[in-house]
């Protein structure tokens, strides 16, 4: 069984155009992700499915640069991006994550995908964000098997569905055999991940705070460190998540 982490990344954006790419200490959100995802113990992979635009060579560079795969496929048809790149590298078991999540602790992807594995055979589909989110927003993961990601490619005919990978498979609980694991307390209040300039100026006092003294620095640092500065979340806490319906 090969598990691969597939990071959706691409340099447009409507609220935040360029995002991931924005630098904090001389290093790009973006990369910081990946230095994290690549401690992720349970995933034999960790590759960037991007777009096959010119637009994103920075992307395409930076993979390269860090020894990083990557899979360049449709730019608004993400689950057949999703699905070829899996193909392609060959993955059993698919964790999705997007690229807005620079903090995403490792320790939190290793739990729902070591969860999946422990119950193979019993879940098709869990994560911790649906259907109820306790994580603050920034920590998602998805972890799903090949073969309910090449039957969603195969029958999605919505838009909703292709853009936004999962939505089929969570449409449909009657079919799929769907998980949530959630947080031992609620702090989806949180919002972590980047999306506007708002959202980057709280990511950016988090990394400069935290990252200096330990790289590895985890959920409950961040947690931590909120309480010690609870203006900071008043920074971004008018920012609406998009959501699928």
């Amino acid at each position: 069984m090969s598990t691969a982490i597939i990071v959706q990344a691409r340099m447009g954006s409507t609220r935040l155009p360029g995002k991931i790419m924005k630098k904090v200490l001389d290093k790009t959100l973006l990369e910081y992700q990946l230095e994290r995802l690549l401690r992720v113990k349970h995933a034999d992979q960790v590759l960037i499915a991007t777009t096959d635009h010119g637009e994103e060579r920075p992307i395409v560079d930076l993979c390269q640069r860090l020894g990083v795969s990557y899979f360049r496929g449709p730019e608004h048809d993400v689950l057949a991006r999703y699905y070829r790149a899996a193909t392609a590298y060959g993955a059993d078991v698919v964790v999705r994550i997007t690229s807005d999540c620079p903090l995403i602790d490792p320790a939190v992807v290793d739990k729902v995908i070591s969860f999946y594995l422990a119950h193979q055979g019993e879940y098709d589909y869990i994560s911790n964000t649906f259907p109820e989110l306790t994580y603050p927003r920034g920590m998602d993961t998805e972890v799903f098997s090949y073969k309910a990601l090449k039957e969603a490619h195969g029958e999605a005919t919505d838009q909703a569905e292709r853009e936004h990978v999962t939505v089929f498979i969570k449409r449909r609980p009657e079919r799929y055999r769907i998980k949530n694991l959630p947080y031992k307390e609620d702090y989806s209040h949180y919002r972590w991940t980047v999306d506007t300039p708002e959202d980057f100026e709280l990511v950016k006092r988090i990394i400069t705070t935290l990252y200096p003294a330990d790289p590895n620095f985890t959920l409950e640092d961040c947690l931590t460190l909120l309480t010690q500065h609870p203006e900071w979340t008043k920074i971004n806490e008018q920012i609406k998540q998009k959501l699928v319906d």
